[in-house]
């Protein structure tokens, strides 16, 4: 179970992503159930295959599936989905943001921090970010804290459809994630010269929020997979892969080796 106990990204896909290709590495069969947040489908649960489309199934359930090949189910209703994907073979299942969903029994808890924002006032919704208190951290398995035990390094910027190379380091950079700044930052680390433009998190794009952006557009992954239908050759996106520290990496594979 991958979740976090405040509102906003933290960097649970990137981890859920890391954690699945490990498994396959290791020669399991694992796979993810999510609810699918901001996908239109109907009919649940909802396997994920090569043409299913982001729209329909959400952006983060299409990236998790097309990064890493795994069984990826979209169900609201979670227990439901895990035993689709039991069905189906697999032998660990991973749950995307469903730290809070109780009515899924869980063998081993994970909580995303993110290092730049923390737990904000420390205070529950709506006067501050937190989901819990702060003390559901104690009952977890395991802490990570992005931009300290967990970084996400960035990759070569791919082209969105093309293989043109980007020539220039002044860029738009558009995100629609839940902490659009830590993508801009990252970027200007990379040496860029950014002007940013963010959207809410999940938003649906559609062609005419690029009409007004002169010069190359960079996204993030989740972004681009939102895009393909109207992509053209200024359009961009970057890679990230997963690190952790040494000493959480072992810890949760050890954690992981446990249950199997």
């Amino acid at each position: 179970m991958i979740g976090n106990i405040t509102v906003g990204g933290t960097g649970k896909t990137p981890l859920a992503i890391h954690i699945l290709q490990w498994l396959q590495k290791q020669g399991y069969k694992p796979g993810l159930v999510t609810r699918g947040y901001a996908g239109t489908a109907e009919n649940h649960p909802l396997v994920i295959d090569a043409d299913t489309s982001a729209e329909i199934s959400g952006d983060e359930p299409y990236l998790i599936f097309h990064k890493t090949q795994a069984m990826v189910v979209v169900d609201p209703i979670r227990s439901r989905g895990g035993q689709k994907l039991i069905d189906l073979g697999c032998d660990i299942v991973i749950c995307d943001d469903g730290l809070q969903h109780y009515a899924l029994k869980r063998d081993l808890e994970i909580a995303v921090i993110d290092g730049s924002r923390g737990l904000g006032n420390g205070w529950l919704m709506p006067m501050g970010p937190l989901r819990e208190p702060k003390a559901r951290l104690s009952a977890v398995d395991l802490q990570v804290i992005n931009g300290q035990t967990m970084t996400l390094e960035p990759q070569a910027i791919q082209g969105l459809g093309h293989d043109k190379p980007l020539t220039v380091n002044t860029v738009n950079a558009v995100a629609a994630i839940g902490n659009p700044q830590r993508f801009f930052d990252t970027l200007s680390k990379e040496g860029f010269k950014v002007t940013a433009h963010s959207y809410p998190d999940h938003h649906r794009y559609q062609a005419g929020d690029f009409d007004n952006l002169k010069g190359p557009i960079v996204m993030t992954e989740k972004d681009a997979v939102k895009c393909h239908q109207f992509t053209n050759e200024r359009m961009y996106y970057l890679p990230v892969k997963t690190q952790l520290a040494d000493d959480i990496e072992q810890k949760l594979q050890r954690q992981l080796l446990a249950l199997l």
